[in-house]
């Protein structure tokens, strides 16, 4: 279950120390900050789920998930971790579910966020693409 969504407060601090954003300027972890919201997470929280479209993506602050494929787990995610992008590059259904396994801290971007934050900031979306390549390598 989620709970307290809302605007980041205190947000390009917050992000300073995320691996996902390392090396961004204080300017550009503020312009993350605006177009971002935050929100909590309970343990067994559903945060991506297989088949559905993809609506928004998740940068993970604090906590861990489990990621399933078919049921099966095939990787954990922690703190610096993006979940939910694919979909959103893709615009295809989720291809793995994501499930909270602790409390966790998450960033969250829409679907139109996340298209302007990649359009504004070409590190954001170098970062994006490293991911994706990363899991690409693991999945073969």
């Amino acid at each position: 279950m989620f709970c307290n969504r809302g605007k980041a407060v205190g947000g390009a601090e917050k992000l300073a120390g995320v691996p996902f954003f390392d090396g961004f300027s204080p300017d550009e972890l503020s312009r993350v900050a605006d177009l971002a919201d935050s929100v909590d997470a309970e343990p067994g929280a559903v945060l991506v789920e297989q088949g559905r479209v993809g609506q928004e993506c998740y940068v993970v602050l604090a906590g861990q998930a489990s990621v399933y494929v078919a049921g099966e787990h095939v990787a954990t995610s922690g703190p610096g971790s993006m979940v939910g992008e694919m979909a959103l590059l893709e615009h295809k259904p989720r291809n793995a579910t994501v499930v909270a396994d602790s409390d966790m801290k998450l960033i969250v971007f829409d679907n139109q966020a996340f298209k302007q934050l990649l359009v504004e900031m070409p590190k954001a979306n170098d970062r994006v693409m490293e991911t994706l390549a990363a899991r690409l390598k693991v999945a073969r």
